[in-house]
């Protein structure tokens, strides 16, 4: 199948997806999330690919959500499901049986650290930089990504690089335990290969029973709490707070909050 702004190389029992929007940094508007998720669940009939790295065209991973792109007026009915893609993106890369590897270069930032974390390895550039700045625009983080960065870092560090949107580097990340690997920009695609070539030469049957076993054990109150984030979103969407923050943010002015 061909996609649109998604790219799809496969080599041996290796596949590259890449997100193919360098112009806009890889933003994610609906159109290329569509896709990811669609990219995601198309391995569930893929027998011969045994490791899926997800990679970024251009300078960056991904500036995350597109706040470029307008859409119709909906309901609240359905402004509620169309502020569940995200989400269904984020859970279908979970639902990958294969090995997955995010191969990170430049900015990674909300959504676009979103992704990295839904995979089981982190390699990233020395230039990189990763951040969650929705608190900054007023709103909460979501798709279901909070509770990924929590395992990844702990409570303090998550709390921190998610309460004040603060952007952490590579040697930041690797202490932290984001990153599995740190390497120079030009080595990256080939890290990546290194790391994916040694679990694809493994076991498939065993390495997927043994992936889908670690993510039962510690993924396994998600869906009990993280179904409220889209809710949580919509609600922080009609504070006077995140208007406050959407001002502040073009009049290039500190932000004054009221709880409102």
């Amino acid at each position: 199948m061909t996609y649109q702004h998604v790219l799809v190389e496969k080599q041996g029992h290796i596949a590259r997806v890449i997100l193919n929007r360098p112009e806009v940094m890889n933003a994610l508007n609906s159109e290329i999330m569509t896709e990811i998720e669609q990219v995601a669940n198309s391995f569930l009939s893929d027998e011969k690919t045994r490791v899926v790295i997800f990679e970024g065209a251009g300078k960056h991973f991904s500036a995350g959500a597109d706040l470029k792109q307008k859409g119709e007026p909906q309901s609240l009915l359905m402004r509620r499901r169309s502020a569940g893609l995200g989400a269904r993106m984020i859970k279908a890369i979970l639902a990958i049986n294969q090995v997955t590897i995010a191969a990170i270069q430049g900015a990674a930032l909300g959504g676009g650290a979103c992704i990295p974390t839904a995979c089981d390895f982190r390699i990233g550039s020395d230039d990189i930089t990763v951040g969650y700045p929705e608190v900054n625009l007023g709103i909460n983080l979501m798709w279901r990504s909070l509770p990924l960065c929590v395992r990844l870092i702990g409570p303090a560090r998550a709390k921190k690089m998610i309460m004040l949107g603060s952007r952490e580097n590579g040697t930041t990340l690797l202490q932290w335990g984001f990153l599995d690997e740190l390497v120079a920009r030009q080595d990256l695609s080939a890290a990546s290969m290194t790391m994916a070539q040694a679990y694809a030469q493994q076991p498939p049957i065993a390495v997927q029973m043994i992936k889908q076993s670690i993510n039962a054990v510690s993924n396994a109150l998600d869906d009990a709490l993280m179904h409220m984030d889209t809710d949580q979103n919509l609600l922080s969407q009609f504070s006077d707070d995140r208007r406050e923050a959407i001002d502040a943010y073009f009049d290039k002015r500190d932000p004054v909050y009221t709880g409102d």
